[in-house]
């Protein structure tokens, strides 16, 4: 049964941190004091496993394939880490797909359907959906589940009417991917033509923290959105609507891109190219011993070896841009 929710933060239905989320933040993990590597036994006392998802594309756009673990550089806070995990779309995935069912999306409800069920099943076996929709109200309309085909029948029937409120399904559905979800790759597929016009009591910078301590990448499918320019006149005016977050500047700090379906030539297109593109990430992985116990945020950069030229300019990586450490490991 759909479960429906104002999305404020002060709300008591629905717990805001849990227990998995003081275990997991941003894909940093506590480990066990023992770690078994390569046959030899390694001590990690008071350690975190930092997961790091990231997309490589050359100069032109393309994607680089086939890199190897040695060609990575990982930096926290400036200072280079020592890569020990590395792997190549093996982890399982948990995806919340949101799905704006706000009145300017109406046209595009019907072929979301199809496409969901084309491009959903092309992840792995292992990895799990959940479903979301929002318009002034976020509803949990399918918890995580293995079957893909299942997400679409739940499209059925919807109706589009009301405003948009993206921040409070972003921080709903991080919520939940931390609490169901611990162990696994967080990713958050939005649907929406990215006109945020309902911040639902959620400053932008919050949704921000939230999303970032989740450890899920924001992947945004732009559909084109029936919004009057009369009405978005009025909407930048508002004081409130500062506080909408910026889709794009997400998905950007998440380590996630913005598939805009104009561009791609159609829903369907842009849909199977995003879950393509989830599926061509790297997973790089250290151990970082927090030295500075006042300082939540660590920033991270990734680079390719110097023979590789230089970041921006030859090559491209998308990652995301930083971690919080939990309150257990400080």
């Amino acid at each position: 049964m759909a479960r429906t929710s104002t999305s404020n933060l002060n709300s008591k239905r629905r717990p805001i941190l849990t227990a998995a989320l003081l275990v997991v933040f941003a894909g940093a993990s506590l480990l066990p004091a023992a770690v078994q590597r390569q046959g030899e036994e390694t001590i990690h006392v008071g350690v975190q496993l930092v997961l790091i998802e990231a997309t490589v594309k050359d100069k032109a756009g393309q994607i680089m394939d086939g890199l190897e673990k040695k060609d990575f550089i990982v930096k926290e806070d400036g200072a280079e880490q020592k890569v020990d995990h590395f792997s190549r779309d093996e982890l399982p995935l948990a995806v919340a797909l949101v799905v704006d069912t706000s009145g300017s999306i109406k046209p595009y409800l019907e072929p979301l359907r199809a496409a969901t069920t084309t491009a959903l099943r092309a992840l792995k076996p292992d990895d799990s959906v959940t479903l979301f929709t929002f318009s002034s109200l976020v509803e949990h309309r399918l918890p995580l589940t293995k079957d893909k085909g299942s997400i679409a029948g739940q499209l059925e029937g919807i109706e589009a009417g009301g405003a948009t409120n993206i921040n409070g399904a972003m921080v709903e559905a991080a919520t939940d991917l931390v609490r169901e979800a611990p162990g696994e790759q967080h990713v958050i597929v939005l649907v929406s033509d990215n006109v945020p016009t309902d911040p639902g009591g959620i400053s932008a910078n919050e949704v921000t923290r939230r999303v970032l301590a989740s450890g899920a990448a924001v992947y945004s499918l732009k559909v084109p959105g029936d919004n009057p320019e009369e009405m978005l006149g009025m909407i930048k005016k508002m004081k409130v609507m500062k506080e909408r977050i910026n889709v794009a500047k997400l998905a950007e700090q998440t380590g996630g891109e913005v598939f805009d379906t104009q561009k791609e030539g159609s829903l369907d297109v842009a849909f199977r190219a995003l879950i393509q593109r989830i599926k061509t990430r790297y997973t790089l992985g250290y151990y970082a011993t927090p030295t500075n116990k006042d300082r939540l945020f660590h920033k991270l950069d990734v680079q390719l070896a110097a023979t590789f030229g230089k970041k921006g300019q030859n090559y491209l990586i998308v990652s995301r841009s930083g971690y919080y450490t939990t309150p257990a490991a400080r």
